[in-house]
């Protein structure tokens, strides 16, 4: 469904308006489809953004800076949420035997028993974007990555 009849709006400043705000509405879009999925499961997309970072480098511990820079949310407190998923025994925080101001985090079996719970979310997003052929997809992404650079 096109911008316009979404929102109930017909005219926009420039196209650079439109845009903003189609990024915008489509972003909410996505998010509240995929909260459905974590609401189930008692975590946020932001805690699940930090234990998908984490599986990847299993089973190497991360840092809090690492979490920091791989996040998709850069305005999150990765130190509020790596403590979250503590206390829901997801991860584990160990003191690093090489620097002791350095913690080790690293995600325990139950964490990884959640993400593979968890990874309908990546066969659904096939199913969200099946309106598209992949010459589109690559376009779009291609055109986002361009924005953002």
């Amino acid at each position: 469904m096109k911008l316009e009849d979404e929102i109930h709006q017909k005219k926009f400043n420039s196209e650079e308006q439109k845009l903003a705000i189609n990024i915008f509405y489509t972003n909410n879009w996505l998010s509240a489809i995929h909260a459905q999925y974590f609401k189930n499961f008692d975590i946020t997309i932001q805690q699940y953004n930090v234990l998908r970072i984490l599986r990847g480098q299993y089973p190497n511990p991360c840092n809090l800076k690492l979490i920091k820079e791989r996040m998709l949310d850069k305005m999150s407190d990765a130190s509020r949420i790596v403590e979250k998923l503590k206390t829901k025994k997801l991860v584990i925080r160990k003191e690093c035997p090489n620097d002791r101001r350095n913690v080790d985090i690293i995600i325990t079996d139950k964490g990884l028993d959640l993400l593979k719970e968890l990874d309908i979310i990546d066969e659904s997003s096939v199913n969200l974007f099946k309106h598209l052929t992949k010459e589109e997809l690559n376009t779009l992404n291609d055109l986002l990555d361009k924005l953002r650079g």
